[in-house]
């Protein structure tokens, strides 16, 4: 019989539809081109090496010789760097001026790579990279909220193959993030608790949904998740902004992500793939309630009807067989 599930963090149910339930294996027989199959260097890719765009350039590693990571201002960004930040107001209309941060970064100079062939080392090179950008960004007043994500593959909504992550800067706090932090606030008043540091005590007692550990992170898949493989790779030390992670925990962190990015390469064939890093927004990061992570979303499944509907996910697959599966998958292949 199918059941529902409740995620703690986000108050959110998802119904885990175990009579149509499909086998984890099944996801690793779609045909397709994987990343590593693909050309070292792509002569019209605007982020190989020989068409780098030097006027939108904000940050290169290193700053001398053969680059590694780069980070550059969209060419064409959702909101604009320029410009104060105004707000109107028109009865039930309410307009603010598009004025924040949108940012690539170009994670490699090779073309053909993605973060389950990269290295740890390459890894954490680039989520320092995040982080110096998001600590120069959030000194500016307008900027209430860093996004940080990565988008991989065409149904996770890359339109460039060569491997880049985004940053956002926006001058406000999403919807979104806003009834995450009220969960959270909620939690924390019931229970004196972080929901986070709760749910992951939960997860490494039950062992069930764990895939990879490491001294600073875990990542599992929880026990609602909202579809199938959806993990969340959490840091044990409590602590509500990414921006205060030390290189210690960068260095752990990169070794997790990477393990976790390889198993889904082999296991999964390469999906696509969305993860986002969901820090506290600039002006909360004192509430002892927040506890900053990251999510990886496999776009395995489709959204439909009745996900519009309602607001709610059905999964096809058991969060405890998914995360055996990537557990049992070598990383060495």
């Amino acid at each position: 019989m199918s059941e529902l599930r409740q995620n703690m963090a986000t108050k959110e149910w998802v119904i885990i539809a175990t009579e149509r339930a499909r086998r984890p294996e099944d996801f690793n027989t779609e045909p397709r081109l994987l990343t590593g199959e693909r050309p070292a260097r792509e002569a019209t890719c605007v982020f190989c090496p020989g068409n780098e765009d030097i006027a939108l350039e904000v940050l290169r590693i290193p700053d001398r010789g053969p680059w590694q990571i780069r980070a550059l201002r969209n060419k064409y960004p959702a909101l604009n760097f320029t410009g104060e930040r105004q707000r109107s107001f028109d009865g039930v209309h309410r307009r603010m001026t598009g004025v924040g941060y949108h940012e690539v970064l170009i994670e490699s100079p090779q073309h053909n790579t993605c973060p389950g062939l990269e290295t740890p080392d390459e890894i954490s090179m680039m989520l320092s990279a995040f982080k110096h950008r998001g600590k120069q960004i959030a000194e500016d007043s307008r900027v209430e909220q860093i996004i940080y994500f990565k988008n991989h593959g065409i149904r996770a909504g890359t339109s460039l193959v060569h491997p880049h992550t985004q940053l956002i800067g926006l001058p406000i706090v999403s919807q979104d993030s806003r009834a995450r932090i009220e969960e959270a606030r909620r939690f924390f008043e019931d229970t004196g608790r972080c929901v986070h540091c709760k749910m992951l005590e939960d997860e490494l007692q039950a062992a069930s949904r764990i895939v990879v550990e490491g001294v600073h992170f875990v990542a599992f898949i929880p026990f609602a998740s909202s579809s199938p493989f959806h993990m969340w790779v959490v840091p044990r030390r409590h602590e509500q902004s990414f921006l205060n992670t030390n290189d210690e925990e960068l260095a752990d962190m990169g070794g997790v992500v990477r393990r976790v990015m390889r198993k889904m390469y082999v296991g999964l064939r390469d999906p696509d793939y969305n993860y986002i890093i969901r820090s506290a927004p600039l002006r909360d990061v004192e509430q002892e309630y927040l506890h900053w992570y990251l999510t990886i979303v496999p776009r395995l499944s489709h959204s439909a009807g009745f996900e519009l509907g309602s607001g709610m996910f059905i999964n096809p697959t058991l969060p405890e067989e998914s995360a055996a599966y990537l557990r049992s998958v070598k990383e060495d292949n």
